[in-house]
Protein backbone atom coordinates (compact mmCIF):
# COMPACT_ATOMS: atom_id res chain seq x y z
CA UNK A 1 0.00 0.00 0.00
CA UNK A 2 1.06 3.20 -1.28
CA UNK A 3 2.47 5.82 1.79
CA UNK A 4 0.07 9.01 1.85
CA UNK A 5 2.56 11.72 2.03
CA UNK A 6 2.02 15.42 2.35
CA UNK A 7 2.66 17.91 -0.35
CA UNK A 8 3.79 21.42 0.00
CA UNK A 9 1.78 22.59 -2.69
CA UNK A 10 -0.20 25.71 -2.15
CA UNK A 11 -2.76 26.69 -5.12
CA UNK A 12 -3.13 30.97 -5.69
CA UNK A 13 -5.36 32.51 -7.22
CA UNK A 14 -4.56 33.84 -10.26
CA UNK A 15 -3.66 38.08 -10.30
CA UNK A 16 -5.83 40.21 -12.63
CA UNK A 17 -3.51 41.87 -15.00
CA UNK A 18 -4.19 45.77 -15.95
CA UNK A 19 -4.47 46.28 -19.59
CA UNK A 20 -3.13 49.89 -20.10
CA UNK A 21 -3.56 50.43 -23.32
CA UNK A 22 -7.98 49.35 -23.01
CA UNK A 23 -7.97 52.09 -20.35
CA UNK A 24 -6.22 54.95 -22.45
CA UNK A 25 -8.04 53.98 -25.39
CA UNK A 26 -11.49 54.16 -23.27
CA UNK A 27 -10.52 57.44 -21.82
CA UNK A 28 -10.03 58.49 -26.04
CA UNK A 29 -13.29 57.16 -26.33
CA UNK A 30 -15.06 58.70 -23.76
CA UNK A 31 -13.51 62.11 -24.45
CA UNK A 32 -14.55 61.90 -28.37
CA UNK A 33 -18.28 60.94 -27.05
CA UNK A 34 -18.46 63.89 -25.27
CA UNK A 35 -17.23 66.14 -27.91
CA UNK A 36 -19.55 64.97 -30.32
CA UNK A 37 -22.93 64.97 -27.85
CA UNK A 38 -21.20 68.85 -27.30
CA UNK A 39 -20.90 69.63 -31.00
CA UNK A 40 -24.46 68.26 -31.65
CA UNK A 41 -26.47 69.77 -28.71
CA UNK A 42 -24.60 73.16 -28.64
CA UNK A 43 -25.17 75.49 -31.78
CA UNK A 44 -23.05 75.55 -34.38
CA UNK A 45 -20.52 78.74 -35.14
CA UNK A 46 -20.34 79.37 -38.64
CA UNK A 47 -16.95 81.32 -39.54
CA UNK A 48 -16.82 83.92 -41.94
CA UNK A 49 -13.19 85.11 -43.46
CA UNK A 50 -12.69 88.90 -43.27
CA UNK A 51 -11.68 90.46 -46.65
CA UNK A 52 -10.69 93.73 -48.19
CA UNK A 53 -14.04 94.86 -49.99
CA UNK A 54 -16.04 97.91 -50.66
CA UNK A 55 -19.20 99.26 -50.76
CA UNK A 56 -20.44 101.58 -53.46
CA UNK A 57 -23.96 103.42 -52.32
CA UNK A 58 -25.16 105.40 -55.48
CA UNK A 59 -28.19 106.48 -56.55
CA UNK A 60 -29.92 107.27 -60.19
CA UNK A 61 -30.84 109.82 -61.46
CA UNK A 62 -32.10 111.70 -65.09
CA UNK A 63 -30.87 115.64 -64.77
CA UNK A 64 -32.05 118.54 -66.81
CA UNK A 65 -28.75 120.32 -67.87
CA UNK A 66 -28.72 124.39 -67.94
CA UNK A 67 -25.69 126.30 -69.41
CA UNK A 68 -24.83 129.13 -70.80
CA UNK A 69 -26.34 129.17 -74.44
CA UNK A 70 -26.97 131.79 -76.91
CA UNK A 71 -28.93 131.07 -79.86
CA UNK A 72 -27.28 132.43 -83.09
CA UNK A 73 -30.15 133.48 -86.12
CA UNK A 74 -29.18 133.79 -89.44
CA UNK A 75 -29.43 137.57 -90.77
CA UNK A 76 -30.62 136.62 -94.08
CA UNK A 77 -32.76 133.65 -96.33
CA UNK A 78 -31.55 130.78 -98.06
CA UNK A 79 -29.54 127.77 -98.01
CA UNK A 80 -27.43 127.09 -95.03
CA UNK A 81 -24.03 125.30 -94.93
CA UNK A 82 -21.45 125.03 -92.58
CA UNK A 83 -17.57 124.76 -92.05
CA UNK A 84 -17.16 123.81 -88.43
CA UNK A 85 -18.05 120.64 -87.00
CA UNK A 86 -20.66 120.64 -84.49
CA UNK A 87 -18.81 120.48 -80.89
CA UNK A 88 -15.73 122.33 -82.08
CA UNK A 89 -14.45 125.60 -80.37
CA UNK A 90 -14.62 128.41 -82.63
CA UNK A 91 -14.23 132.26 -81.83
CA UNK A 92 -15.19 135.50 -83.27
CA UNK A 93 -13.55 135.65 -86.63
CA UNK A 94 -14.06 131.66 -87.24
CA UNK A 95 -16.26 131.45 -90.35
CA UNK A 96 -18.87 129.37 -89.21
CA UNK A 97 -21.58 129.03 -92.14
CA UNK A 98 -22.70 130.09 -95.57
CA UNK A 99 -26.04 131.50 -96.98
CA UNK A 100 -26.61 131.05 -100.61
CA UNK A 101 -30.01 131.96 -102.74
CA UNK A 102 -29.70 127.81 -104.04
CA UNK A 103 -28.73 124.45 -103.12
CA UNK A 104 -25.04 124.27 -103.51
CA UNK A 105 -23.64 121.53 -105.33
CA UNK A 106 -21.02 119.36 -103.79
CA UNK A 107 -19.05 116.60 -105.98
CA UNK A 108 -19.29 113.07 -105.05
CA UNK A 109 -16.24 112.96 -106.48
CA UNK A 110 -12.48 112.69 -104.27
CA UNK A 111 -14.61 112.18 -101.23
CA UNK A 112 -13.35 108.50 -100.34
CA UNK A 113 -11.52 110.07 -98.05
CA UNK A 114 -13.42 112.03 -96.63
CA UNK A 115 -16.49 109.20 -96.17
CA UNK A 116 -14.10 106.81 -94.62
CA UNK A 117 -15.29 106.81 -90.28
CA UNK A 118 -12.35 108.43 -88.71
CA UNK A 119 -11.51 106.27 -85.53
CA UNK A 120 -12.45 108.94 -83.16
CA UNK A 121 -15.76 109.34 -85.11
CA UNK A 122 -16.21 104.84 -85.08
CA UNK A 123 -15.65 105.58 -81.38
CA UNK A 124 -18.31 108.12 -81.04
CA UNK A 125 -20.92 106.25 -82.56
CA UNK A 126 -19.89 102.75 -80.07
CA UNK A 127 -20.39 104.94 -77.03
CA UNK A 128 -23.26 106.71 -78.21
CA UNK A 129 -25.19 103.11 -79.09
CA UNK A 130 -23.53 101.71 -76.24
CA UNK A 131 -25.09 104.08 -74.00
CA UNK A 132 -28.44 103.81 -75.54
CA UNK A 133 -28.05 99.74 -75.33
CA UNK A 134 -27.54 100.08 -71.66
CA UNK A 135 -29.89 102.90 -70.53
CA UNK A 136 -32.89 101.58 -72.90
CA UNK A 137 -36.75 102.18 -71.60
CA UNK A 138 -39.78 100.82 -73.19
CA UNK A 139 -41.45 103.78 -72.37
CA UNK A 140 -38.61 106.42 -73.07
CA UNK A 141 -39.06 104.83 -76.96
CA UNK A 142 -38.01 108.49 -78.59
CA UNK A 143 -34.24 108.01 -77.16
CA UNK A 144 -34.23 105.89 -80.48
CA UNK A 145 -34.95 108.62 -82.87
CA UNK A 146 -32.68 110.61 -80.77
CA UNK A 147 -30.04 107.81 -80.92
CA UNK A 148 -30.47 108.56 -84.86
CA UNK A 149 -29.66 112.14 -84.52
CA UNK A 150 -26.80 111.83 -82.84
CA UNK A 151 -25.22 109.11 -85.11
CA UNK A 152 -26.53 111.33 -88.29
CA UNK A 153 -24.82 114.19 -86.26
CA UNK A 154 -21.43 112.27 -87.21
CA UNK A 155 -22.30 111.00 -89.81
CA UNK A 156 -22.75 114.21 -91.44
CA UNK A 157 -19.73 115.72 -89.53
CA UNK A 158 -17.43 113.34 -91.41
CA UNK A 159 -16.97 114.96 -94.23
CA UNK A 160 -17.19 118.61 -93.11
CA UNK A 161 -12.90 118.69 -93.99
CA UNK A 162 -13.76 118.20 -97.38
CA UNK A 163 -16.79 120.37 -97.68
CA UNK A 164 -14.68 123.23 -96.10
CA UNK A 165 -12.77 122.33 -99.03
CA UNK A 166 -15.32 122.96 -101.38
CA UNK A 167 -16.68 125.88 -100.10
CA UNK A 168 -13.48 127.70 -100.35
CA UNK A 169 -13.34 126.91 -103.37
CA UNK A 170 -16.74 128.01 -104.52
CA UNK A 171 -16.76 131.41 -102.72
CA UNK A 172 -13.64 132.26 -105.48
CA UNK A 173 -15.57 131.07 -108.33
CA UNK A 174 -19.06 131.74 -107.43
CA UNK A 175 -18.85 135.83 -106.05
CA UNK A 176 -21.31 137.42 -104.07
CA UNK A 177 -23.79 134.66 -104.46
CA UNK A 178 -22.01 132.81 -101.58
CA UNK A 179 -22.10 134.83 -97.97
CA UNK A 180 -20.02 133.65 -95.48
CA UNK A 181 -20.58 134.50 -91.79
CA UNK A 182 -18.41 134.34 -88.98
CA UNK A 183 -18.76 133.57 -84.96
CA UNK A 184 -20.14 136.33 -83.49
CA UNK A 185 -18.02 135.49 -79.47
CA UNK A 186 -16.28 132.38 -78.32
CA UNK A 187 -17.96 129.08 -77.74
CA UNK A 188 -18.69 125.74 -78.41
CA UNK A 189 -20.97 125.63 -81.22
CA UNK A 190 -24.20 123.12 -81.42
CA UNK A 191 -26.15 122.68 -84.44
CA UNK A 192 -29.72 121.97 -82.50
CA UNK A 193 -32.00 123.94 -80.77
CA UNK A 194 -35.11 122.75 -78.17
CA UNK A 195 -36.18 126.26 -76.65
CA UNK A 196 -34.73 125.97 -73.02
CA UNK A 197 -31.41 127.72 -74.47
CA UNK A 198 -32.38 131.09 -72.06
CA UNK A 199 -33.52 128.94 -69.12
CA UNK A 200 -31.68 130.12 -65.47
CA UNK A 201 -31.57 127.66 -62.30
CA UNK A 202 -34.08 129.60 -60.95
CA UNK A 203 -36.38 129.23 -63.48
CA UNK A 204 -36.38 125.07 -63.91
CA UNK A 205 -39.36 123.71 -62.89
CA UNK A 206 -40.43 119.85 -62.28
CA UNK A 207 -42.31 119.44 -65.80
CA UNK A 208 -38.69 120.66 -67.47
CA UNK A 209 -37.30 117.13 -65.58
CA UNK A 210 -39.55 115.55 -67.43
CA UNK A 211 -38.20 114.74 -71.30
CA UNK A 212 -41.35 112.26 -72.16
CA UNK A 213 -42.44 115.49 -74.32
CA UNK A 214 -39.02 116.86 -75.12
CA UNK A 215 -38.33 117.69 -78.84
CA UNK A 216 -35.10 119.24 -80.25
CA UNK A 217 -34.69 120.74 -83.80
CA UNK A 218 -31.83 119.62 -85.43
CA UNK A 219 -29.93 122.38 -87.84
CA UNK A 220 -28.39 120.64 -90.96
CA UNK A 221 -26.27 121.16 -93.96
CA UNK A 222 -28.43 122.27 -97.17
CA UNK A 223 -31.70 123.72 -95.10
CA UNK A 224 -33.16 126.55 -96.10
CA UNK A 225 -33.99 129.47 -93.40
CA UNK A 226 -35.58 132.77 -93.25
CA UNK A 227 -33.67 135.58 -91.92
CA UNK A 228 -34.24 135.09 -88.05
CA UNK A 229 -34.37 131.41 -87.83
CA UNK A 230 -32.03 129.59 -85.97
CA UNK A 231 -28.73 128.41 -87.43
CA UNK A 232 -26.85 127.31 -84.39
CA UNK A 233 -26.11 128.21 -80.86
CA UNK A 234 -23.09 128.42 -78.72
CA UNK A 235 -22.18 127.49 -76.03
CA UNK A 236 -20.22 130.47 -73.53
CA UNK A 237 -19.41 128.68 -70.35
CA UNK A 238 -17.43 125.98 -68.89
CA UNK A 239 -19.74 126.14 -66.17
CA UNK A 240 -22.42 124.45 -66.31
CA UNK A 241 -25.19 122.54 -64.07
CA UNK A 242 -27.86 119.30 -63.77
CA UNK A 243 -31.01 119.52 -61.94
CA UNK A 244 -32.76 116.58 -60.58
CA UNK A 245 -35.47 115.76 -58.73
CA UNK A 246 -35.65 114.71 -55.30
CA UNK A 247 -37.78 112.83 -52.90
CA UNK A 248 -38.42 114.98 -49.74
CA UNK A 249 -36.61 112.44 -47.68
CA UNK A 250 -33.62 112.18 -49.73
CA UNK A 251 -33.27 115.77 -49.68
CA UNK A 252 -33.37 116.45 -46.32
CA UNK A 253 -30.56 113.67 -46.05
CA UNK A 254 -28.57 115.57 -48.50
CA UNK A 255 -29.22 119.36 -47.35
CA UNK A 256 -25.93 119.49 -45.83
CA UNK A 257 -24.01 117.90 -48.40
CA UNK A 258 -22.08 120.41 -50.51
CA UNK A 259 -19.76 118.37 -52.77
CA UNK A 260 -20.69 114.81 -54.63
CA UNK A 261 -19.38 112.54 -56.64
CA UNK A 262 -21.37 112.05 -59.92
CA UNK A 263 -20.67 109.12 -62.65
CA UNK A 264 -22.58 109.67 -65.97
CA UNK A 265 -23.90 106.33 -67.70
CA UNK A 266 -23.11 108.04 -70.88
CA UNK A 267 -19.35 107.19 -70.59
CA UNK A 268 -19.03 105.93 -67.57
CA UNK A 269 -17.06 108.96 -66.37
CA UNK A 270 -16.64 110.69 -63.14
CA UNK A 271 -16.79 114.42 -61.70
CA UNK A 272 -17.16 116.15 -58.55
CA UNK A 273 -19.78 118.48 -58.25
CA UNK A 274 -20.97 121.59 -56.17
CA UNK A 275 -24.60 120.38 -54.77
CA UNK A 276 -27.28 122.67 -53.23
CA UNK A 277 -30.61 121.77 -52.79
CA UNK A 278 -33.59 124.02 -53.41
CA UNK A 279 -37.15 123.74 -51.82
CA UNK A 280 -39.53 124.93 -53.61
CA UNK A 281 -43.73 124.94 -52.89
CA UNK A 282 -43.84 122.27 -56.18
CA UNK A 283 -40.94 120.24 -55.66
CA UNK A 284 -37.45 119.79 -54.28
CA UNK A 285 -34.70 120.08 -56.76
CA UNK A 286 -30.67 119.67 -56.60
CA UNK A 287 -28.35 121.41 -58.30
CA UNK A 288 -25.09 120.17 -59.23
CA UNK A 289 -22.75 122.37 -60.35
CA UNK A 290 -19.57 121.80 -62.65
CA UNK A 291 -16.93 123.22 -64.12
CA UNK A 292 -15.38 120.99 -66.44
CA UNK A 293 -16.88 118.07 -68.78
CA UNK A 294 -18.88 120.13 -70.34
CA UNK A 295 -17.93 119.88 -73.82
CA UNK A 296 -18.26 116.12 -73.27
CA UNK A 297 -22.21 116.55 -73.33
CA UNK A 298 -22.34 119.87 -74.95
CA UNK A 299 -25.30 117.98 -77.34
CA UNK A 300 -27.45 116.61 -74.76
CA UNK A 301 -29.95 118.17 -72.76
CA UNK A 302 -30.94 115.26 -70.41
CA UNK A 303 -28.42 113.12 -68.85
CA UNK A 304 -28.45 109.93 -67.16
CA UNK A 305 -26.32 110.32 -63.81
CA UNK A 306 -25.40 108.58 -60.78
CA UNK A 307 -24.79 110.33 -57.52
CA UNK A 308 -22.04 108.36 -55.59
CA UNK A 309 -22.71 108.98 -52.06
CA UNK A 310 -20.79 106.55 -50.53
CA UNK A 311 -17.44 104.81 -51.56
CA UNK A 312 -15.32 103.36 -48.86
CA UNK A 313 -12.70 100.76 -48.74
CA UNK A 314 -11.74 98.38 -45.87
CA UNK A 315 -12.40 95.28 -44.39
CA UNK A 316 -15.97 94.02 -45.37
CA UNK A 317 -18.02 92.00 -43.05
CA UNK A 318 -21.63 90.80 -42.86
CA UNK A 319 -23.89 92.74 -40.54
CA UNK A 320 -24.91 89.39 -38.56
CA UNK A 321 -21.30 89.51 -36.99
CA UNK A 322 -21.46 92.85 -35.10
CA UNK A 323 -22.91 92.82 -31.73
CA UNK A 324 -22.42 95.72 -29.29
CA UNK A 325 -20.75 94.64 -25.69
CA UNK A 326 -20.64 96.81 -22.54
CA UNK A 327 -16.94 98.09 -20.89
CA UNK A 328 -15.36 99.63 -17.90
CA UNK A 329 -13.75 102.55 -19.17
CA UNK A 330 -11.07 103.43 -16.98
CA UNK A 331 -7.91 105.93 -17.60
CA UNK A 332 -5.19 104.77 -19.52
CA UNK A 333 -3.09 105.76 -16.31
CA UNK A 334 -3.76 103.45 -14.47
CA UNK A 335 -2.72 100.96 -16.83
CA UNK A 336 0.58 99.33 -15.74
CA UNK A 337 3.22 96.41 -16.38
CA UNK A 338 3.31 93.99 -13.16
CA UNK A 339 4.40 90.05 -12.24
CA UNK A 340 7.17 88.13 -13.93
CA UNK A 341 6.03 89.43 -17.26
CA UNK A 342 5.74 92.34 -19.40
CA UNK A 343 1.80 91.63 -19.66
CA UNK A 344 -0.51 94.84 -19.13
CA UNK A 345 -2.34 95.19 -16.35
CA UNK A 346 -3.68 97.48 -13.57
CA UNK A 347 -3.53 97.40 -9.42
CA UNK A 348 -6.47 96.23 -7.85
CA UNK A 349 -7.23 98.20 -4.18
CA UNK A 350 -7.74 94.63 -1.64
CA UNK A 351 -8.42 97.29 1.26
CA UNK A 352 -5.47 96.39 3.45
CA UNK A 353 -3.64 99.06 2.13
CA UNK A 354 -1.80 97.07 -0.45
CA UNK A 355 -1.70 96.79 -4.36
CA UNK A 356 -3.04 93.36 -6.18
CA UNK A 357 -1.80 93.46 -9.86
CA UNK A 358 -3.87 92.01 -12.29
CA UNK A 359 -3.52 90.94 -16.09
CA UNK A 360 -5.93 92.53 -18.05
CA UNK A 361 -6.65 92.68 -21.57
CA UNK A 362 -7.23 96.45 -23.77
CA UNK A 363 -9.95 95.89 -25.85
CA UNK A 364 -9.65 99.73 -27.24
CA UNK A 365 -8.48 102.89 -26.29
CA UNK A 366 -9.59 106.21 -27.40
CA UNK A 367 -7.00 108.53 -28.02
CA UNK A 368 -9.08 111.36 -27.83
CA UNK A 369 -9.91 111.03 -24.06
CA UNK A 370 -6.91 108.87 -22.84
CA UNK A 371 -9.84 105.77 -21.97
CA UNK A 372 -8.89 102.76 -22.12
CA UNK A 373 -11.60 99.83 -22.37
CA UNK A 374 -12.04 96.55 -20.33
CA UNK A 375 -13.60 93.65 -19.78
CA UNK A 376 -16.17 93.69 -16.72
CA UNK A 377 -16.15 90.16 -16.64
CA UNK A 378 -12.61 90.31 -15.52
CA UNK A 379 -13.31 92.16 -12.15
CA UNK A 380 -15.75 91.88 -8.94
CA UNK A 381 -18.46 94.05 -8.51
CA UNK A 382 -17.42 97.74 -7.22
CA UNK A 383 -13.72 97.37 -7.22
CA UNK A 384 -10.89 100.54 -7.38
CA UNK A 385 -8.10 100.77 -9.23
CA UNK A 386 -4.94 102.44 -7.90
CA UNK A 387 -3.19 104.76 -10.19
CA UNK A 388 0.85 103.09 -10.13
CA UNK A 389 3.28 105.54 -8.33
CA UNK A 390 0.16 107.61 -6.54
CA UNK A 391 -2.31 107.54 -4.14
CA UNK A 392 -5.11 108.16 -6.91
CA UNK A 393 -8.03 105.48 -6.88
CA UNK A 394 -10.61 104.96 -9.79
CA UNK A 395 -13.70 102.89 -9.11
CA UNK A 396 -14.69 100.67 -11.74
CA UNK A 397 -18.41 101.78 -12.61
CA UNK A 398 -18.95 103.79 -15.72
CA UNK A 399 -19.25 102.02 -18.58
CA UNK A 400 -19.88 102.16 -22.56
CA UNK A 401 -20.32 99.26 -25.23
CA UNK A 402 -18.54 98.99 -28.61
CA UNK A 403 -19.53 97.53 -31.85
CA UNK A 404 -17.31 94.30 -32.77
CA UNK A 405 -16.67 90.91 -33.77
CA UNK A 406 -15.70 87.83 -32.18
CA UNK A 407 -12.63 87.03 -33.50
CA UNK A 408 -12.17 83.10 -33.76
CA UNK A 409 -9.18 82.08 -35.26
CA UNK A 410 -7.56 80.39 -31.99
CA UNK A 411 -10.40 78.62 -31.56
CA UNK A 412 -12.05 80.84 -28.97
CA UNK A 413 -14.29 83.60 -29.34
CA UNK A 414 -12.17 87.38 -28.73
CA UNK A 415 -14.16 90.37 -29.00
CA UNK A 416 -12.57 93.27 -31.43
CA UNK A 417 -14.21 96.56 -31.80
CA UNK A 418 -14.69 97.70 -35.27
CA UNK A 419 -15.55 101.25 -36.59
CA UNK A 420 -17.80 101.03 -39.29
CA UNK A 421 -17.08 103.27 -42.66
CA UNK A 422 -19.82 102.60 -44.10
CA UNK A 423 -22.80 99.92 -44.87
CA UNK A 424 -24.92 98.17 -47.79
CA UNK A 425 -28.49 96.69 -46.90
CA UNK A 426 -26.27 93.30 -45.70
CA UNK A 427 -22.65 94.47 -45.31
CA UNK A 428 -20.38 96.68 -43.37
CA UNK A 429 -17.12 98.02 -44.43
CA UNK A 430 -14.77 98.62 -41.74
CA UNK A 431 -11.67 100.24 -40.49
CA UNK A 432 -8.44 98.17 -41.48
CA UNK A 433 -5.17 98.86 -39.40
CA UNK A 434 -6.25 99.02 -35.80
CA UNK A 435 -4.46 97.90 -33.17
CA UNK A 436 -7.68 96.96 -31.36
CA UNK A 437 -9.68 95.77 -34.78
CA UNK A 438 -9.44 93.28 -37.36
CA UNK A 439 -7.22 92.42 -40.19
CA UNK A 440 -7.25 90.83 -43.51
CA UNK A 441 -7.90 87.03 -43.23
CA UNK A 442 -8.89 87.70 -39.73
CA UNK A 443 -12.02 84.85 -38.74
CA UNK A 444 -14.97 85.68 -36.78
CA UNK A 445 -18.43 84.24 -35.99
CA UNK A 446 -21.00 84.40 -38.81
CA UNK A 447 -23.65 85.20 -36.23
CA UNK A 448 -22.31 86.45 -33.69
CA UNK A 449 -25.36 87.01 -31.10
CA UNK A 450 -24.90 83.38 -30.33
CA UNK A 451 -21.09 83.74 -29.14
CA UNK A 452 -19.99 85.43 -25.92
CA UNK A 453 -16.36 85.94 -25.12
CA UNK A 454 -13.67 83.29 -24.53
CA UNK A 455 -16.54 80.82 -25.97
CA UNK A 456 -14.70 77.28 -27.47
CA UNK A 457 -15.26 77.51 -31.10
CA UNK A 458 -15.96 73.94 -32.81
Amino acid sequence: MAENRPTNITVYRKKTHINIGIIIFGAIFIYLVVLILLYLTNQHVSAYEVRKGSILKDTAYNGFVVRSEVVITAEESGYVNYFTPEGSKVGAKTNVYTLSPQKLDFKEGGMDEAEALTADEQEAILVKTQSFSENFKEEEFHDIYTLKENISSVLESKSSQNRQTQLTDMLESEGNSLKVFSGVTDGIIIYSVDGYEQTDISKVTEDMLNRQNYEKTSLKNDMQVEAGDPVYKLITNDKWTVVILLEEDTAREMSEMKRIKVRFAKDNETAFADFEVYNTPEANLGFLTFDTGMIRYAEERYLDIELILEDETGLKIPKSSVIKKDFYIVPQDYLTQGGNSKANGVLLDNGTGTAEFKEVSVYYRDNETGMIYLDPNAFETSRKLIKPDSKETYELKEKKSLKGVYNINKGYAVFKQIKILCESEEYYVVESGNDYGLSNYDHIALDGSIVRENDVVF
